[in-house]
């Protein structure tokens, strides 16, 4: 059965900030919890897919990571990211379900509301066999998300004061104590005066609208060592999305993808390419000069009698290793040797030629109609 979409779990839309999810897993947790549904197995799975899904849209990199990839995100090869997340235990999501049902430990709120780093960024780079060979540098725009420059991250209009939130002094958090059938029941619940983040804005920032954050473009140049490859992933520290009341900027991934080549072939650090040679090349050998990937001729000895797909390896013409000033593949050259398809008639006499010495049997020789007619007059 496919898993549902963590945002269609938690019954929220794709925008939905931090505090609105916080509140739809806490309603959502507290309805399907096992305490609260003894022997109810469908309650159960619901309340593990609660879980997984509120771990994943809470973690602002794992939310990031599965906004670009769904749900592979979590796949436990992927990147150095994703973790799944499952119901023994409850994952990292224990505190949580704690909060909930017995009360949080009291500086767990300072924490939420402390600094707060900004996510990786995603950027896919093409580059090509020649490039992977000798390294570049390639110049590309990322759209971001960056602090405001007017505000300076912290959301309110300059010159205007930041206070306290009486409700919850600070913390983002206020306490709800109510009687169950579990009994007395402690909740911590976000401050829906202040939403959250301890302060009351008055007077939020024009240029960024009390987010502390815009969407800009920015032009980077990205350093492509020699010797990459399709698994190859290329951190930019600091290039990422901005961070929050405080926090740091996350970093810029850059895949590559190695576009394919016309005439070469990659298997690790080796190349391979075809050469094609004529029949008598192959028969009476040869010396044939060969283009590498860098434009540099190289000769290649092809000797009497050789087959097609005869391969001749050039030592250290390949590509560089990666992280290695030393270490280089080869080139290996397979021969295709070429079988004529149009002979004229000098070429066809002397193959015909070189069959009746070798007693092979041939198709006969079209001799063509005049000269037909003049052998059967005996002429």
């Amino acid at each position: 059965m496919a898993k549902r979409d963590y945002y269609e779990v938690l019954g929220v839309s794709r925008g939905a900030s931090a505090d609105e999810l916080k509140r739809a897993f806490r309603k959502l947790a507290a309805k399907y919890h096992p305490d609260a549904n003894p022997g109810d197995a469908e309650a159960e799975e619901r309340f593990k897919e609660l879980n997984e899904a509120y771990q994943t849209l809470s973690d602002p990199e794992k939310r990031a990571r599965y906004d670009q990839f769904g749900h592979a995100a979590n796949d436990p090869g992927f990147g150095a990211g994703g973790a799944n997340f499952g119901f023994d235990g409850f994952g990292s999501g224990f505190g949580d379900i704690f909060d909930i049902f017995f009360g949080g430990a009291a500086g767990q709120s300072g924490r939420r509301n402390g600094p707060e780093r900004g996510p990786d960024l995603r950027y896919d780079l093409t580059v090509t066999l020649e490039e992977v060979a000798s390294g570049t540098e390639k110049p590309i725009k990322v759209v971001r998300e960056e602090t405001c420059s007017r505000c300076h991250g912290n959301q309110a209009e300059p010159g205007t004061r930041i206070e306290t939130c009486p409700d919850c002094r600070g913390r983002g958090e206020v306490e709800r104590i109510s009687d169950s059938f579990l009994g007395r029941i402690r909740r911590i619940e976000s401050c829906s005066r202040c939403r959250g983040t301890g302060r009351i804005i008055a007077q939020p920032c024009k240029a960024c609208a009390g987010h502390g954050v815009v969407r800009a473009e920015k032009r980077l140049t990205v350093k492509v060592p020699p010797g990459v490859d399709d698994s190859t992933r290329l951190r930019v520290q600091g290039e990422g999305a901005a961070g929050r009341r405080g926090g740091g900027p996350g970093d810029l991934i850059v895949f590559i993808r190695v576009a394919e080549h016309e005439r070469f072939r990659r298997d690790g650090d080796d190349l391979w390419m075809d050469l094609r040679i004529g029949f008598a090349q192959a028969a009476l050998g040869a010396e044939i000069s060969v283009e590498g990937l860098s434009g540099d001729a190289q000769t290649v000895h092809v000797p009497a009698g050789t087959q097609t797909h005869t391969v001749f390896r050039l030592s250290k013409s390949g590509l560089p290793r990666l992280g290695s000033n030393s270490v280089r593949g080869n080139l290996n050259v397979r021969t295709i040797v070429e079988v004529p398809t149009h002979l004229n008639a000098k070429e066809r006499e002397v193959l015909h030629m070189w069959a009746d010495m070798r007693s092979e049997s041939v198709q006969p020789e079209d001799k063509g109609i005049l000269r037909k007619m003049k052998d059967a007059l005996g002429r």
